[in-house]
């Protein structure tokens, strides 16, 4: 019972009418700040100001792990590449982690950001992937994968995965296709992309190199990259061994995976690992 006093004196579970709720919550804002918004519970009051203290520092629950992203598509093929550096503020977490999910034959996902969340997702759209495909008998095409990647992250618009996605792959008609999302599930199909700390660096390079006529212009032209598989190959080192000396989230290694009729293959680059 004394202890039981005691604690009633640090907080205390009230059940009061909204209005008289929302004066106490009132003279609290003003006594301790705003202690009910900081707190795990709506309804618990922090009187002690000490408890309070930590309770308003508690961490956010997300982190940006960093890292790069980035996808090129061609006539007949796409080239998706992510760095492999994996880190929290200026700590390295590991220095080999693949941020490029195969989803079929023809099909990847990339992501960067906060990697936990990015795992989970690749965990929920690999799920329906194989369910689609045992109820179907056959593999998602890139185009139906990418809609489902989008009406998953709308599902979560209100606390959204904190990732910053692409997926690359072909089309049913062979052609390279990539598609480029924001946190809560709006895309767009482009023919190149690139996502996380390293965008601001490299996006002005592949505008330079790959920027291609408006589709709005007539007769209509082709949006697909003019290089050739192994030039753009060649493009997409370059853009991150630049991009890993300039961003301390860049670096250590980069693996690219080419898609094209004949299959997919995966390319490793070492970059620097400082």
């Amino acid at each position: 019972m004394e202890a039981r006093r005691d604690l009633r004196h640090v907080t205390s579970i009230r059940s009061d009418p909204p209005r008289e709720r929302s004066r106490r919550r009132l003279r609290n804002i003003s006594k301790y700040g705003n202690a009910r918004a900081s707190s795990p519970n709506p309804d618990l009051v922090i009187r002690d100001p000490h408890l309070f203290h930590l309770f308003s520092k508690r961490k956010n629950a997300q982190d940006n792990n960093g890292g790069t992203v980035l996808a090129v598509a061609g006539e007949d093929y796409v080239v998706c590449a992510a760095d492999t550096r994996m880190s929290t503020g200026y700590s390295i977490l590991t220095r080999d982690y693949k941020k490029i999910e195969k989803v079929s034959s023809q099909c990847v996902m990339a992501s960067a950001g906060f990697m936990a969340d990015a795992a989970t997702l690749k965990k929920t759209l690999k799920a329906r992937c194989e369910t689609y495909e045992f109820q179907n008998g056959k593999e998602m095409g890139c185009v139906s994968f990418a809609q489902l990647l989008s009406n998953t992250l709308y599902y979560r618009r209100f606390f959204p995965y904190y990732t910053f996605n692409i997926v690359a792959g072909l089309d049913k008609d062979g052609k390279g296709a990539v598609f480029t999302y924001d946190a809560v599930g709006s895309y767009e199909r482009t023919n190149y992309s690139c996502q996380g700390s390293g965008q601001s660096l490299i996006m002005p390079v592949l505008d330079n190199q790959l920027k291609t006529v408006s589709p709005l212009v007539l007769p209509s032209q082709s949006s697909a990259t003019p290089l050739s598989e192994s030039e753009a190959v060649d493009l997409v080192k370059d853009c991150f061994a630049t991009a890993g000396e300039r961003d301390i989230y860049t670096g250590d290694g980069v693996d690219i995976w080419i898609i094209n009729k004949h299959g997919a293959r995966v390319e490793h680059q070492d970059l620097k690992l400082d």
